[in-house]
């Protein structure tokens, strides 16, 4: 890492970026709770799909994804394939009829599919529990980006970062973080793939598509330095890869920010086309960070760094000295921490809202306030904006040994154990009741915080449900419970029965 200095050139950009961000939302500020945290409006299939890149374009994607291919190598490819295939799943199994159901959030659908007020309850807090631990990512990435612009340690970096995380959706207003989202889309492609190019025209390979172009450098790292990062189980095994992959993919169909997108679209073939284009927009992406984690390797190799993997810090910044160490100037480092920050800020602030938009939509008005109106659940939605903030943030503050895309995949973990199964059966099978629903969902977050309660004192537990890779074996056990309790309780109402036959599978496309 670099000597404590203030980087001015690359914070210069980062500023000017965020002030061109704030001045395009605070055209756009929300003042209706329908509006709190939810679709956003409609900006045509395209659009969608960039504002589900953009909302997924976190932390753990720009910087935590490169680092894991850093020191995992093939291993870290059970997160790109996890993460697109989520997106598969939603497009083959839910997205169309998420659409037909025409509800706000996940709790929203949970209860009018379930009839149920603990269970909406429920997923509502689940929703909040994973908005934190995604955050607790993004801030960690927040927190690293600026302790380096700033030349800072990591502690007062998370509290500058939060605050102007908080700061930034205060100023730029709701509507301005949804409608951002394609320029944040924008930004981020630019900011990622133009480096990569540069440095691998530096190195002489195919620089046009440099996601094509970085196999010589994977055989240079074989060949000279013994480094073996194409043997796809060095050091895990195979029931690991296939664990993490799984409830990635799980996770993703069942992530609540991302389930949003699809609730408020004009028709059924918008949201199949916005699932469609955000697997375009995000591939691009994805198929690029196993080339920072490959050439930040060699570029160590070459200058005789020698590789420390217990330094997760440095790990999760080696898109940034990749380009250091490939002797880039410094306006294209700029380039990447303002991505970052965008990615971190533009996913923290729509886990936020989503999270928000569940305690004032869902909890708020049923439980504490039943008169509330329009203007109390903003006022609830915003005061609870702040409460995750600061749980979010006391999280980011303490130790671990876990990095950006590992914290990122418990919250995976835990909406593949709760949401996703709760969703594919509501959509799939009529004879789901509330209280399968319920059973399931607990029994899910039982299944997700058990390996972590444990620790290394039930190894069978901890090998089995790892902690980042749970839903692989919980998903189904959660979805055996629901079967189970549901076929020796009550059945759901005929009502809910015959909506699901005539309006969400028999319906015809809009």
């Amino acid at each position: 890492m670099d000597a404590p200095a203030v980087h001015l050139l690359p914070l210069a950009m980062v500023v000017g970026l965020f002030a061109l961000f704030i001045l395009s939302g605070m055209r756009t500020r929300s003042r209706q709770a329908s509006e709190y945290g939810f679709g956003g409006g409609y900006t045509g299939r395209m659009g969608i799909g960039a504002a589900i890149a953009s909302n997924w374009m976190s932390a753990a994607s720009f910087l935590g994804l490169a680092g894991m291919f850093y020191l995992r190598g093939y291993f870290a490819m059970a997160y790109v394939v996890g993460w697109t295939g989520g997106y598969v799943l939603l497009l083959v199994l839910m997205a169309t009829q998420i659409r037909r159901f025409g509800k706000y959030t996940a709790p929203d659908f949970v209860g009018f599919r379930y009839e149920s007020e603990v269970a909406r309850t429920l997923a509502a807090v689940i929703a909040i529990v994973i908005a934190v631990i995604y955050s607790v990512a993004q801030f960690r990435g927040i927190a690293l980006m600026v302790s380096w612009l700033f030349g800072i340690a990591y502690t007062p970096a998370v509290i500058i970062g939060a605050s102007l995380v908080v700061s930034f959706v205060v100023v730029s207003g709701t509507m301005g973080v949804a409608r951002n989202q394609k320029l944040h889309y924008f930004v981020l492609i630019t900011t990622f793939i133009l480096p990569l190019m540069l440095l691998t025209r530096k190195l002489g390979y195919f620089w046009l598509l440099p996601q094509f172009g970085y196999g010589a450098a994977i055989s240079e790292l074989q060949q000279q330095f013994g480094f073996a990062w194409s043997q796809p189980f060095a050091g895990y095994s195979p029931f690991a890869w296939f664990a993490l992959c799984f409830s990635l993919m799980f996770g993703t169909a069942g992530l609540p920010h991302v389930l949003s997108r699809f609730y408020m679209v004009p028709g059924i073939r918008d949201a199949r086309w916005g699932v469609v284009w955000g697997l375009f927009f995000i591939a691009l992406i994805y198929w690029s960070a196993p080339a920072y984690g490959v050439l930040a390797r060699l570029f160590e190799a070459r200058g005789g760094i020698p590789f420390n993997s217990a330094d997760l810090a440095s790990a999760d910044m080696v898109v940034l000295s990749a380009a250091r160490n490939g002797g880039l100037p410094p306006w294209v480092t700029g380039l990447l921490v303002a991505g970052g920050m965008s990615a971190a800020f533009s996913t923290v602030a729509g886990l936020m809202l989503t999270g928000s938009a569940s305690f004032s939509y869902d909890i708020y008005p049923r439980l504490i306030r039943p008169n509330a109106s329009e203007t109390d659940k903003v006022y609830a939605a915003k005061g609870f904006f702040l409460v995750l903030s600061l749980a979010a943030l006391a999280l980011s503050l303490r130790p671990t040994d876990m990095m950006i895309a590992e914290i990122a995949a418990l919250a995976f973990a835990l909406a593949g154990n709760t949401i996703f199964p709760a969703f594919l059966l509501g959509i799939w099978w009529g004879r789901a009741n509330a209280a399968g629903a319920i059973s399931g969902m607990l029994t899910g977050v039982a299944i997700t915080f058990a390996p972590v309660a444990a620790g290394n004192s039930a190894p069978l537990l901890s090998h089995l449900f790892p902690v980042t890779s749970s839903a692989f074996l919980g998903a189904p056990v959660v979805i055996a419970v629901m079967i189970a309790v549901s076929l020796v309780t009550t059945p759901p109402s005929k009502r809910i029965r015959s909506f699901l036959s005539r309006d969400v599978h028999d319906c015809p496309e809009e």
